[in-house]
């Protein structure tokens, strides 16, 4: 079942980006999230065949996709109803702010920190400081926050945050617990759609086909590996 899950959302996503580069639909709202629930039938399916489905992992993770799923939903209407591109946007940065913290207690749960507990506060003041980093590149990225600095600026926080604590526990565990490995190359790729996008979402001309294509593969590659995490708990 595992490898027809991956199969559907390799294809669905293929379909996906076409449409997404041959026009702004409503047809394509629908084929992204057809692609978004088949990562979260993957985390749905890694809980449900019972080798981890104790773990507080699953939870949390299957919170984070379901965030993840209703995020792609908002940030592509806001395309199909242009008039509305406020209030969708937030909506996607709000939802998957809170997709981030729900991978956060996920990890921290089932997964506690091997040395001092304390340690695995390091992760989000690296976090802040990478946050913080990007904002002051906001001019030599060529890039226009306005509004948005302090929603960038928080979203930012949890977004690194995230990446981070991964690969500070799969360094913790020594790369030894696939669920923490696939997390951590799952936020790498999440990590670098986010800066793929926030080049189209508050830059110019980066909106070109090879730019969607990359942040759609890099995104959806992401969450089909947090999704992963699921399959391989022991």
């Amino acid at each position: 079942m595992y490898p027809i899950l991956l199969c559907a959302g390799a294809v669905s996503l293929i379909v996906y980006i076409r449409e997404k580069i041959r026009a702004c639909s409503v047809r394509a709202v629908l084929l992204k999230s057809l692609v978004s629930f088949l990562f979260l039938a993957v985390g749905i399916y890694g809980a449900w065949r019972g080798a981890g489905a104790a773990s507080p992992l699953c939870p949390f993770v299957l919170l984070g996709l379901l965030c993840g799923l209703l995020g792609d939903i908002w940030l592509d209407l806001k395309y199909v109803f242009p008039e509305k591109d406020v209030p969708f946007t937030y909506a996607g940065f709000a939802t998957f702010g809170v997709g981030h913290i729900f991978y956060i207690l996920g990890m921290l749960l089932a997964f506690p920190p091997t040395e001092n507990p304390l340690d695995a506060i390091l992760p989000f003041l690296l976090g802040a400081l990478l946050s913080a980093g990007n904002l002051v590149l906001e001019k030599p990225m060529k890039q226009h926050y306005g509004r948005m600095r302090t929603t960038v600026l928080l979203y930012g926080f949890l977004l690194f945050g995230m990446v981070l604590t991964a690969g500070y526990l799969a360094l913790s565990y020594q790369w030894k617990e696939t669920p923490l490995n696939l997390f951590f190359l799952g936020g790498v790729l999440f990590a670098l759609s986010d800066l793929i996008l926030s080049g189209t979402y508050f830059g110019t001309g980066k909106d070109r086909p090879i730019d969607i294509t990359l942040n759609y593969l890099t995104y959806y590659g992401g969450q089909f590996l947090i999704a992963s995490s699921l399959v391989f708990l022991r």
